[in-house]
């Protein structure tokens, strides 16, 4: 078996990309993403990719490829979204290579077999065992938002299992044809590729038949769910939604202002993990209001347009998508200036009602609504209204009004005191209930991509007894079993006739 080339050093890789930059990376279509398919699915059934070594390489990869190129993927971002430098390395990058470490540490026991309890149906001899099996190749679709985030950490998830075909979001092509020169140079070829296709190519390339699609993009979701499903493909679905964030009038207000404040405006408000509005409790409203009017002068300036610090809208659709919800949504307090050519619309709206077009859709963009609640039980009735969030965000001091927004909403993440954390956090899930399926993030990408086979040891030195169920049933040979289950369930569960 041929191994991977070495990756080529820093030097050598940077004389190359000068000279390949100013090439156009031509789109991947479908026919070749057949021939893509099928030179993955023959290094997977060739083994290549089963031994520890080979995917503790494969990951490692990963992290040189962060490390030697920080640079090129701080200028991809900052001229897709103009995204600045803090942002890119401690919330794209920094997290790409934590999530890579984490698999490196825990691969040899994520891929262990696991020992399972015997049930009525074991004797004291069997062995039961849960292996974890790679699914084969998976297809992973990136979304603009969070361009090298939401590619390469499931992508460390497949690594750890699978061969995979990668696929960047088309809004962020200059992120996208960075991936697509770069992985190259750094991972297998035969088990890992990129390809640069469009949202309309996506459904067509998933009826291929991978062996799992991972996927977080809420506008497209329904399509490429329904694509999967012609195949009976399992799918991973991360989608996005309305994310509340109640604040309670007994907070500290100055920090819970700065964190709701960078959570809503960092990346431009572009992230499907962002607070989408506040329930402010009425005592605290006007306070909240002022004191985030100071937050944002402090962060970004008296012009928002003249911060390093202050990113840009994607494309002009989601730009005029944005500021057409904006317009006919409650009363502007902060900010409404709206700057077609820069993608700029930064603004906080107050008198917010439910039935507002700001509150009808999810919002990629810097507008943070505020509407007004009595109490924690109106704005849990509020939230139960809506479709369950992806996240939901409490800000109190009062531990039993977190208790209650924690237990008594449904979302696919609580976060208290602070927003968007829990998502950065490899032990925990990321997923939704109502907005996608399945999830990921460390163990729980690496399970999402592997197929859970039950496993069963037995011997053949005890048929003397097991021969009681075979036929001909006798009345006698079901007395015994029955006494023996009954016998077994006060046990704990070891039947030994079976």
């Amino acid at each position: 078996m041929m191994s991977s080339p070495p990756s080529p050093s820093p030097t050598r890789w940077f004389k190359a990309l000068r000279t390949r930059l100013g090439e156009p990376c031509l789109r991947t279509y479908p026919l070749e993403c057949v021939d893509l398919l099928r030179r993955a699915r023959i290094a997977f059934q060739a083994g290549r990719t089963l031994k520890e070594d080979f995917r503790l390489a494969q990951l490692e990869a990963v992290v040189r490829m962060i490390e030697e190129h920080e640079c090129d993927f701080v200028d991809a971002l900052g001229r897709d979204l103009h995204k600045p430098r803090f942002e890119t390395v401690v919330f794209e990058l920094i997290m790409v290579k934590n999530e890579a470490l984490h698999a490196i540490n825990n691969l040899k026991k994520w891929m262990e077999p696991q020992s399972v309890e015997k049930n009525l149906q074991s004797t004291c001899l069997d062995e039961c065992l849960v292996v974890n099996e790679p699914l084969g190749v998976v297809f992973i679709m990136g979304t603009w938002c969070c361009p090298v985030q939401m590619c390469l950490v499931p992508l460390v998830g497949a690594i750890a299992a699978n061969c995979a075909l990668l696929s960047p979001s088309e809004h962020t092509v200059h992120t996208a044809e960075l991936l697509h020169r770069l992985i190259p140079f750094y991972l297998d070829n035969e088990c890992f590729h990129v390809i640069l296709a469009g949202i309309s190519d996506l459904p067509e390339i998933v009826e291929l038949k991978f062996d799992h699609v991972c996927f977080s993009n809420r506008e497209d979701g329904n399509k490429i769910a329904v694509a999967a499903a012609r195949t009976l493909t399992p799918v991973t679905l991360i989608l996005g939604g309305k994310n509340p964030c109640f604040v309670d009038q007994h907070c500290d207000l100055a920090t819970t202002v700065q964190r709701i404040a960078w959570a809503r405006f960092h990346n431009a408000g572009q992230s499907i993990m962002s607070p989408s509005y506040i329930l402010c409790h009425t005592d605290v409203k006007a306070r909240l209001v002022q004191a985030l009017k100071c937050c944002l002068m402090q962060f970004y300036g008296s012009d928002p347009r003249e911060s390093r610090s202050f990113g840009r809208m994607v494309n002009l659709e989601v730009f005029h998508r944005t500021r057409e919800q904006l317009w006919r949504s409650g009363k502007v307090v902060i900010g409404g200036q709206v700057t077609e050519a820069e993608k700029y619309i930064p603004t906080v709206l107050a008198e917010v009602a439910e039935s507002d077009p700001i509150m009808q859709q999810e919002v990629f963009g810097p507008v943070l609504p505020i509407l007004s609640v009595n109490d924690v039980d109106e704005a849990i009735a509020f939230i139960n209204k809506q479709e369950k969030p992806l996240c939901v965000y409490a800000y109190s001091t009062n531990n039993k009004v977190i208790s209650r927004l924690m237990s008594e909403t449904s979302s696919g993440s609580f976060c208290s005191n602070d927003c968007i954390f829990q998502s950065l956090m490899v032990a925990l899930p990321f997923s939704g209930v109502a907005c996608g399926m399945g999830s990921f993030h460390g163990r729980y990408s690496f399970d999402s991509f592997s197929h859970r086979k039950a496993c069963l040891l037995r011997g053949t030195r005890f048929e003397c007894i097991t021969y009681l169920r075979y036929p001909p049933y006798e009345d006698r040979n079901l007395s015994l079993m029955t006494w023996a289950c009954t016998l077994s369930q006060k046990s704990q569960g070891w039947c030994q006739i079976m």
